[in-house]
C-alpha cells in the first residue's frame, strides 16, 4: 500500500468504518447476552451486519471468530465471497486471506476463522469458537448442527454467536427466542430501502404485500401455523428424522411448468420413499429450466437414489412430458398421472398422513416447507405451489395408490359423505340436512 498522510490515514479509515455507516440495530448491543438473534426480513442487511461483526471481533483481538453457513454454497458464496460479505466488506489493507480448499480464513493479524456448512454437523463436532456468525439458522437441514456449534462456543472469557437469519417458525428458531441469553433484534425491508433498488420494491411489495409470505420474507415476523393450511410446521417437525431407514420403494416426482421463461413457474422435482407404512421425503430438487434441463435433473435424482420410476404429471404437455424424459434417457420408467382433482383435494389425504405422523422429512427443506405451509386453498391469487405439487404427487404414489382401503378413496368417500349428510353449527351441534 501505498504511503499516504495522516489525514489521508484517518480518511480512509473513517470511509471503511461500518459504525458510521450502520442503523444503531445493526451495531453489536450492549448486555450480558450470549445469542444475537437477527431475525428479519430480506434485504434489511442481516449478511452486511454478520461480515462487519465479525470484522469487528477479529479487530477486537478475538483469535478464533468461525462461520457457519446453512450450505457450503451459502457458506461461500454468500457469507465470504457475497457482494456484502467479508471479503467486500474489509478494506484492502486488512482484508483475510481466503484458503477455500481448507475451508478457512487467515486475518492480517493471524486470526483465523473456519467455515463450517450445517449440511455437515459431524464436522463441527469438537471444533472450539470464541465468536461465531451463524447465518440463516431457520433454512439448516439439519438441527444438531446448532446443538454441535454450541457445545464448541466455549473459548475465551465471554463466547458469543450472532444468528441472522429470516424467520421461520422452526423448532431451532423457536428455541432461541426462548433462551434467556438471547438478545433479540428484528427488522424488515423498508429498514434498508435506502440501500435496495427501487425497482425491487416495486416488484416485491406490489407483489407480496399483506400476504402471508411478505409478512414473513418482507415484514420479518415470525408467523405461527396457518389454520387454513393444509400442512403445519408442527407436523413436519414432530416426525422430522435425521436418516431414513431402508426404503422398499423409491420415486421421483415432476410437476412440470407450462413454460421456461424467467417469469415461469418452477419445475417441481421431490424425491420419496416408503418403509412399511411411513412415507420418507428425501430431496427437493425443484427448478426453473426448459424440459431437458428439468428432465436431466430428474434423472439424475432417479440414479442417485436408486428410484423405481419417476412419476410425472401429465397436464401440462401431456405426452410430451415422458417424451422429453424417455429422449434423454430410455432406460428410466416413467408413469405418467394426470390431475382430476383440484390442488387442495389431491392435497387432502397425503396431509392426512402428515398429521398422522406418517411421513418423515429427512433433514430439511426450507422452500419446499415454506411452499407447504403457506399454501391456503381458500386463497385464489396463490403462486403454484410446485414444489408442493411435485411432493403430493410422490407421497401419493407412494401411499395413496392401489390399496384395497387406500387413504385416497376413503378420505374422499368420507369428506363426501360428511357433505352430503351433516352439517355443524356454531356451537358444535350437528343435524341432517332436509
Amino acid at each position: 500500500m501505498l504511503a499516504v498522510s495522516a489525514s489521508e490515514a484517518e480518511t480512509l479509515a473513517l470511509a471503511w468504518s461500518w459504525r458510521q455507516t450502520a442503523r444503531p440495530n445493526q451495531i453489536l448491543p450492549d448486555g450480558d447476552w450470549t445469542y444475537w438473534l437477527i431475525m428479519a426480513g430480506r434485504g434489511f442487511g442481516k449478511t452486511r451486519t454478520g461480515a462487519e461483526t465479525t470484522r469487528e471481533w477479529v479487530k477486537a483481538g478475538f483469535r478464533y471468530v468461525n462461520l457457519i453457513g446453512a450450505t457450503a454454497d451459502d457458506a461461500r458464496d454468500i457469507m465470504v465471497q457475497g457482494e456484502s460479505g467479508i471479503l467486500a466488506v474489509c478494506p484492502p489493507w486488512d482484508r483475510p486471506e481466503y484458503k477455500p480448499s481448507q475451508r478457512k480464513l487467515i486475518w492480517p493479524n493471524g486470526a483465523e476463522s473456519l467455515i463450517f456448512t450445517a449440511d455437515e454437523p459431524e464436522r463441527l463436532r469438537g471444533k472450539q469458537h470464541e465468536k461465531l456468525w451463524a447465518d440463516e439458522l431457520g433454512a439448516w437441514r439439519y438441527p444438531d448442527a446448532w446443538d454441535q456449534a454450541k457445545f464448541g462456543l466455549r473459548l475465551g472469557t465471554r463466547p458469543q454467536a450472532l444468528i441472522t437469519t429470516t424467520p421461520r417458525p422452526t423448532s431451532l428458531v423457536k428455541g432461541l427466542l426462548a433462551d434467556a441469553g438471547t438478545h433479540i433484534t428484528r427488522g424488515n425491508t423498508a429498514d434498508n430501502r435506502a440501500n435496495l433498488a427501487p425497482s425491487f420494491f416495486d416488484a416485491i411489495l406490489k407483489r407480496y404485500e399483506g400476504t402471508r409470505l411478505g409478512r414473513q420474507e418482507i415484514d420479518g415476523e415470525l408467523l405461527d401455523d396457518n389454520p387454513n393450511a393444509l400442512f403445519t410446521v408442527t407436523d413436519i417437525d414432530r416426525a422430522r428424522v435425521r436418516t431414513a431407514p431402508e426404503l422398499q420403494r423409491i420415486v421421483v416426482a415432476i410437476d412440470p411448468a407450462a413454460t421456461s421463461g424467467d417469469e415461469s413457474d418452477e419445475t417441481g422435482i421431490a424425491v420419496a420413499g416408503v418403509n412399511g407404512d411411513h412415507g420418507y421425503v428425501l430431496a427437493d430438487r425443484t427448478l426453473r429450466a426448459s424440459p431437458e434441463k428439468w428432465a436431466r435433473r430428474a434423472i439424475e435424482a432417479y440414479y442417485e437414489f436408486k428410484a423405481d420410476r419417476i412419476v410425472a404429471e401429465s397436464n401440462n404437455g401431456g405426452e410430451m412430458v415422458a417424451s422429453v424424459i424417455r429422449s434423454a434417457d430410455a432406460n428410466v420408467p416413467v408413469k405418467l398421472v394426470t390431475a382430476s382433482r383440484g390442488k387442495a383435494i389431491r392435497a387432502e389425504p397425503v396431509s392426512a398422513l402428515y398429521e398422522q405422523g406418517r411421513v418423515h422429512h429427512v433433514g430439511s427443506f426450507p422452500a419446499l416447507e415454506d411452499q407447504m405451509t403457506q399454501f391456503d386453498p381458500s386463497e385464489t391469487s396463490q403462486k403454484s405451489p410446485d414444489r408442493m405439487d411435485a411432493l403430493v404427487w410422490a407421497v401419493t404414489e407412494l401411499m395413496c395408490t392401489n390399496r384395497s382401503t387406500g387413504i385416497l378413496d376413503y378420505l374422499t368417500a368420507e369428506r363426501e359423505r360428511m357433505a352430503a349428510t351433516r352439517e355443524t353449527d356454531t356451537h358444535g351441534a350437528t343435524f341432517r340436512r332436509d
